[in-house]
């Protein structure tokens, strides 16, 4: 069968092995791209091999050295983020002719969000889905850090979460605050205690689960002296695994905490003065053309938010124009 090279007209087949080259590059390899485009390690690497055929040139080296774009790769995948932003705004103009959006909206959430429950986040996915149908929402949840993450390397178009840094590259809207208080399990020697006996010296002679840098709170300066982090946890399901090992102190939101609470495995210590407090935002990527569809999305969110806190609508941020 004669090879047809290419000559500079995209067929819907070259889009395709593009999408398949795009996502190698962005998860670093064949095997890691598996998943989220859904086809074997086999099957991603002939596309990408075809579409190196039909290129003419060699877009990465896979083998036991690991796998790397060539410098041809590394432009290709340059021309094909272009592509893709084009086709967004190709697509936000004939939403904005047509009246209806289209698309898909790629939100990255922190962890156990949902323990809030009935939240301006769940309500505003409601009423966004409701109004536009023709978007295809993607949703993830994962630990702060991979939020802002996902983010800055284009994986999610909008994150909502702490933020335990200032990033200049991220635009910032803050949302709501989370309290934290420590928690311990009932294995724990602390778990009898009472609150009167648990003085910062007394605390601090136990291991304690990291917290986030940006966590804060009236008493901190005063007891964070005193505590030493001995863990790490990436989850808030992760935390709360170590607390219930007897072995550590950590922080939770309360409203999480309170099914092992009134189960008896776990106590929240001295909350009246040891607790913190976390600020959700939402996070954009600062630079980038987000679109018509975030742009909705996030407008719906942050009025949201404003209106469950009370402030007015003329106060709140508005949706960009």
């Amino acid at each position: 069968m004669t090879t047809v090279f290419f000559r500079g007209q995209i067929a819907e087949a070259d889009l395709r092995l593009l999408r398949v080259f795009r996502a190698v590059a962005e998860k670093g390899g064949f095997t890691a791209a598996e998943v989220t485009l859904g086809k074997s390690k086999s099957a991603i690497s002939a596309d990408v091999a075809a579409l190196e055929t039909r290129l003419g040139v060699t877009l990465c080296t896979r083998g036991r050295g690991g796998f790397a774009l060539t410098a041809e790769g590394a432009q290709v995948r340059e021309a094909v983020e272009q592509l893709y932003a084009d086709l967004d705004r190709f697509r936000d103009r004939v939403s904005q002719a047509s009246g209806r959006l289209t698309g898909t909206l790629t939100l990255h959430v922190t962890d156990n969000i949902v323990t809030y429950g009935d939240s301006p986040l769940v309500r505003v996915l409601g009423r966004f889905a409701e109004r536009h149908p023709e978007v295809f929402i993607r949703i993830a949840s994962a630990p702060a850090s991979d939020v802002e993450q996902a983010v800055l390397d284009g994986r999610a178009a909008v994150g909502v979460s702490v933020l335990p840094r200032l990033v200049p590259a991220l635009d910032l809207v803050p949302l709501f605050t989370e309290t934290l208080h420590l928690f311990c399990g009932a294995r724990h020697p602390l778990f009898a205690t009472p609150d009167a006996a648990l003085t910062p010296e007394a605390i601090g002679r136990h291991r304690i689960v990291e917290v986030s840098a940006g966590a804060t709170g009236p008493f901190w300066p005063i007891w964070r002296e005193h505590l030493t982090f001995s863990a790490h946890a990436g989850s808030i399901d992760a935390r709360a695994i170590l607390l219930l090992s007897g072995a550590f102190l950590g922080f939770l939101p309360p409203a999480y905490a309170e099914a092992w609470v009134r189960q008896g495995l776990m106590r929240a210590l001295n909350p009246e003065r040891l607790f913190l407090t976390n600020i959700f935002h939402v996070l954009t990527r600062r630079g980038a053309s987000p679109g018509l569809v975030v742009d909705e999305f996030k407008a719906l969110l942050i009025a949201e938010f404003a209106t469950e806190a009370g402030i007015p609508p003329d106060f709140a941020p508005h949706r960009p124009g």
